[in-house]
């Protein structure tokens, strides 16, 4: 470089890129490295996970999210670009073509490390009238902004959110929590299509007893607008299900356009492949990170695509110090997240039934019930725990958590015993912390995992 030090660059300027960019400076200075930052958006170092909450105003400012503002990494010496998106890879000149996005004046600049972090993009079906006004993605904060200003203007107090997993249901709550009438739109048999259908059923029910319409088995067929253009319904083939603002939570993609344009490896589920370090693979100078890659599930041992805050900090970090001259590693992920709907708490992790028979598993399961605390302490609250074993070797293969308050985070047991690779009947002599106030004296994974003991030497 004409500098004569080295220039990283980075494109996305969140969760994955920027703790890359922070990281990398934090080893390596401004005179021995460039950092240059593009972002097309209006913020950088954001909770994605935190906009249904800030929307459903459990959250009161937008800012609460930010947790780092363009302005404080200036003060890093990273030249982050705002509003700029980069719209080409050139591998083999070792540069980015970016855009600016309000003036679409355009220019190369050169790179001799490159981090790719640009996220996931909505899942957004091709159908009549999905661009109306008054429909809603939500992924960035400048969506939650847009749905925000949305529920201001609207007199109607009628909204439908398509989708039933983590985005959906979590959508769901924040417009309950606005005051709307809400009705869910499910393609698949029952929410939450990251659990077994059985335990789903568990969150139907408590998603029809808050009040909330569940339509399951039913695929949108299109948005049908009012004379103002605006929507009004939701129609299914066979009704419509009338809304004065409608919420997509039909999922997200890898955003991988960039490095498919330029021929960097992909996996089976559209993201990009890397190897321990988040090199991309085959490819010395280009790290790559979050939600546009794929991960190991240390579970099936195949690479799968899960869209989490977590693993792209974790990304971001470990991308950054392999950058700035140190070494750090990404093993893998079990597959766990947690969430919520109004009280109902909703954890998962490891394989579902149909993960393991994919995987080419044989299993056995079981299901207990039981409550958050000691029966007779006040507050208790009840809970079902369902647990996946290996045949014969007992190997736990996931863990599936429904219940009220105390539930949700008790799947992080679970997760470490997954990723130590226990066996069920080594959880069931774990030595958990019991009170009253905490637990049964036997907690529920424990439960769970003697009647998974008990599966396994039966079969």
């Amino acid at each position: 470089m004409s500098t004569g030090k080295e220039r990283l660059v980075v494109i996305g300027g969140d969760a994955a890129g920027m703790p890359a960019a922070s990281q990398a400076r934090r080893l390596r200075g401004p005179d021995e490295l460039e950092i240059v930052a593009f972002e097309r958006g209006h913020f950088t170092s954001y909770s994605a996970c935190g906009i249904p909450y800030w929307v459903g105003g459990q959250v009161d400012e937008r800012d609460e999210l930010i947790a780092r503002t363009p302005a404080e990494h200036r003060e890093r010496d990273i030249d982050l670009r705002m509003r700029t998106e980069v719209v080409e890879i050139d591998v083999e000149g070792r540069r980015v073509r970016s855009r600016h996005v309000d003036e679409g004046g355009e220019s190369w600049t050169a790179y001799d490390k490159l981090v790719i972090a640009t996220g996931a993009r909505p899942i957004r079906p091709e159908l009549p009238g999905i661009d109306a006004p008054g429909v809603h993605g939500v992924q960035t904060l400048d969506d939650g902004q847009a749905l925000l200003d949305t529920l201001g203007a609207t007199k109607g107090r009628r909204a439908v959110v398509v989708g039933a997993g983590y985005i959906g249901v979590e959508m769901a709550e924040a417009l309950i929590n606005r005051g709307y009438e809400v009705t869910v739109v499910n393609r698949g048999s029952q929410p939450m299509s990251t659990l077994d259908p059985d335990m789903g059923r568990l969150v139907h029910e408590a998603m029809t007893g808050m009040g909330i319409t569940m339509v399951d088995d039913a695929e949108v067929t299109k948005i049908l607008t009012g004379d103002d253009g605006r929507v009004r319904a939701v129609a299914t083939e066979d009704a419509e299900h009338p809304a004065d603002v409608v919420v997509l939570g039909v999922g997200v993609r890898p955003e991988t356009t960039l490095a498919k344009a330029a021929g960097l490896p992909l996996g089976d589920h559209g993201g990009l492949l890397t190897d321990l370090a988040m090199r991309v693979r085959g490819h010395e100078d280009i790290w790559a990170g979050g939600d546009c890659v794929e991960v190991l599930d240390l579970v099936s041992g195949r690479e799968r695509h899960i869209a989490l805050g977590t693993h792209a900090n974790k990304h971001g970090q470990i991308i950054g110090s392999n950058v700035g001259g140190g070494y750090a590693t990404f093993p893998g992920v079990v597959g766990t997240a947690v969430s919520k709907v109004c009280d109902l708490e909703i954890a998962r992790t490891g394989l579902r039934e149909k993960d393991a028979l994919r995987a080419g598993l044989q299993f056995v399961t079981a299901t207990i019930e039981s409550t958050s605390r000691a029966g007779y302490y006040p507050g208790a609250a009840r809970m079902t725990v369902k647990m996946l074993a290996e045949r014969r070797t007992g190997r736990l293969l996931g863990v599936q958590i429904v219940g009220r308050e105390g539930a949700g985070k008790r799947v992080d047991v679970a997760a470490v015993a997954l990723t130590a690779g226990m066996t069920v009947e080594q959880v069931a002599a774990l030595d958990l912390g019991y009170a009253p106030p905490f637990s049964p004296v036997w907690d529920p994974v424990l439960v769970a995992a003697r009647k998974a003991v008990a599966a396994v030497r039966a079969g």
